[in-house]
């Protein structure tokens, strides 16, 4: 009998827990109404990097037992649900051949209820960003290999272009059909900065650069490059064009951009910023500590402190 009272009474106590936080999921909801009001004149509504440091915060000071996953999957939950009556938002993904992955990666980041659409080409998923059909779009990670890389499309100074804002999975691989798959989100809007940021350069020549050459010229403008693929339509004339991944934040205005076409002054090239993303969790950052790792709470202590003395 007595322990059929205790599981009352825990059971109530997550009742008023459960109230607790849906009033707070409501006074959260009014706030970013007032968000809403602010932003009325922007068409797209999306702040990527206000999103990541949300998550990036409420990682590094969660030291609790509940899964860290779970967290980021709520809270990701939580951020889509009040960009949809911000504004319309919806989610246009590349669906190629045997391409299934995509898919997963935007339900898992956007939102279970998210209006998705598929696309069979990833220049259609490029266009239906551009002519904001889409929010937002999901495209596979470029990779040396792809004969017609989807990136060129991207190489435009139109305020209108998309550009990268995100890389997925965030937080780890999920339960896909694809474990490996992994994915860029592009939108047409510039991001801010947050304090682990990758960003992407485009570079357009006339002749091909050598990769020594190259990396030198990186390193001369200040930037610390990572991946770098080159590609030019086979069986043609048409320019040497480059994506170039880098270590921190790049702007549209970048000075360093103006050092690198300096650095490569004897080529003829076009720099522009493509964007950029915050970089995902780490496997240890997601990792649950341990019970006996977690620090006890302020009422348990004092409770240790009384029973002591």
């Amino acid at each position: 009998m007595g322990a059929a009272k205790s599981l009352d009474a825990l059971r109530r106590e997550i009742d008023r827990i459960d109230d607790a936080i849906h009033d707070l999921l409501q006074k959260r909801t009014e706030i970013v109404e007032n968000v809403r009001d602010l932003k009325q004149r922007d068409r797209v509504k999306i702040r990527p990097g206000r999103e990541d440091e949300i998550i990036y915060r409420l990682i590094a000071r969660d030291a609790g037992q509940f899964p860290k996953r779970e967290t980021i999957r709520i809270w990701r939950e939580l951020i889509v649900a009040t960009l949809s009556f911000e504004g319309p938002f919806s989610v246009a993904v590349y669906m190629g051949e045997d391409e299934g992955g995509c898919w997963d990666l935007a339900r898992d980041h956007y939102g279970s209820f998210t209006p998705m659409y598929s696309y069979k080409s990833a220049l259609q998923v490029i266009d239906a960003v551009r002519t904001y059909g889409a929010t937002v779009g999901v495209l596979p990670l470029p990779r040396l290999d792809d004969r017609q890389p989807w990136w060129p499309h991207l190489m435009t100074a139109s305020p209108d272009s998309p550009r990268v804002i995100a890389r997925l999975p965030f937080a780890g691989p999920g339960n896909g059909i694809d474990m490996n798959t992994e994915a860029l989100v592009v939108c047409p809007v510039r991001r801010t900065p947050t304090h682990r940021e990758r960003g992407i350069l485009g570079l357009e020549a006339e002749e091909g650069i050598r990769p020594a050459q190259l990396q030198a010229a990186l390193a001369e403008a200040g930037f610390n490059p990572g991946a770098v693929f080159p590609w030019r339509e086979q069986g043609t004339r048409s320019l040497w064009l480059y994506w170039i991944e880098v270590e921190g934040f790049v702007t549209e205005d970048d000075e360093r951009l103006g050092k690198l076409r300096g650095a490569l002054a004897d080529t003829d090239l076009r720099v522009l910023g493509l964007g950029g993303y915050g970089t995902p969790l780490t496997e240890d950052e997601l990792r649950t500590p341990s019970r006996s790792a977690v620090k006890p709470s302020a009422s348990r202590t004092r409770a240790k402190r009384k029973r002591s003395s």
